[in-house]
């Protein structure tokens, strides 16, 4: 953490300072696509998106990169023990762990209700046991715990120009789209650790199984049944992002630009992965460094057009359309956001 943004945040105490350098370093290790747009953002709201994603950075590295040979009961105790100094930092502000601390301090700056980190450290126990899903619903009432509360926690710090419960909804399914394609490139890596996050039914609609997932990614063989199901994934991916992307615009304007660059970069995700062939069970596929560049550059020359706006007025109130989400039957607000109106 830069002392620019910890002082244009506020933030003087000097173990607070420190707490949140620990969590700017978490995702920047972590997190490169959503590090770089986090720099995007006003300097003054950047303490608060590290210490949200390095709380998930650091509950993530224990559910994954704990120790490769761990079991379940080795992990498990770690995350109760995460959960038992999540509340109390959360209740009494502060905590002897530098993650939680900072994370505390932000969720009392902004408002931030403890349901969504409850929701997310549920999701991360529930990665300890479940190891596949059998429909896209099933999947869903996972990522509501592991990236949807995530946009949920994210928008009292971004701001909105509409109540903010308005909002909710869209910033859901934006955490649920970042998440999906980060599920569709990771297909590999997943495997080795034992789960399938592509839903069962969606593969069984393609003649895939577990069994020929690794069959493919033992031998190197690609098997057209499988890039098939990926192609299907890759649709349903790009009509979640269509659907959550008309929220960027009810967002502060100073903090879209952030948002919507992150949205490009993880959609790119998807664009690497076909570029590859939809090789993801024998190869990472990544956005290219001159990608990454260009809309970075895009990005940057929109918080300047968005700083100058600001300067003259408070942005207009954009129309709110309903929103709906692929695989479910939902023209309001659903009930999976009903938490953020603890944020309110």
């Amino acid at each position: 953490m830069t002392d620019r943004e910890l002082d244009a945040a506020g933030i003087t105490d000097p173990a607070l300072r420190e707490a949140y350098r620990r969590c700017r370093a978490l995702n920047a290790r972590h997190g490169r696509t959503y590090f770089l747009a986090t720099r995007l953002l006003p300097v003054e709201r950047r303490p608060a998106v590290h210490a949200l994603y390095g709380f998930a950075r650091w509950a993530d590295d224990i559910v994954d990169r704990l120790d490769a040979d761990a079991r379940a009961d080795v992990r498990e105790p770690a995350l109760i023990r995460l959960q038992e100094e999540l509340e109390d930092g959360l209740r009494r502000g502060v905590s002897r762990e530098p993650v939680v601390r900072a994370l505390a301090d932000t969720a009392r700056r902004y408002g931030i209700g403890p349901a969504h980190f409850r929701d997310f450290l549920s999701a991360m126990r529930s990665d300890l046991v479940v190891t596949s899903y059998a429909t896209y619903a099933d999947l869903r009432v996972y990522m509501h715990g592991s990236a949807a509360v995530i946009g949920l926690q994210m928008l009292p710090v971004l701001g909105t120009v509409v109540p903010r419960e308005e909002a909710a909804p869209y910033a859901a399914a934006l955490g649920v789209a970042f998440q999906l394609s980060n599920f569709l490139r990771d297909v590999g890596e997943d495997l080795d650790r034992g789960r399938v996050y592509l839903p069962a039914d969606l593969l069984d609609g393609h003649g895939v199984d577990r069994e020929l997932l690794l069959h493919s990614r033992a031998t190197g063989r690609p098997d057209r049944r499988i890039t098939a199901a990926l192609r299907e994934f890759e649709a349903l991916t790009r009509s979640v992002y269509r659907a959550a992307t008309p929220g960027i615009e009810l967002l502060d304007p100073v903090a879209r630009p952030c948002i919507r660059t992150a949205a490009v970069l993880y959609g790119g995700i998807l664009d690497a992965v076909a570029r590859d062939g939809y090789a993801v069970l024998h190869r990472r596929s990544v956005v290219q460094r001159r990608r990454r560049a260009v809309v970075a550059a895009d990005g940057l020359a929109r918080v300047a057009a968005a700083r100058l706006r600001s300067r003259g007025g408070r942005g207009h109130r954009p129309p709110v359309r309903a929103l709906h989400l692929p695989g479910t039957a939902v023209l309001a607000p659903p009930a999976a956001v009903r938490p953020a109106e603890e944020a309110v």
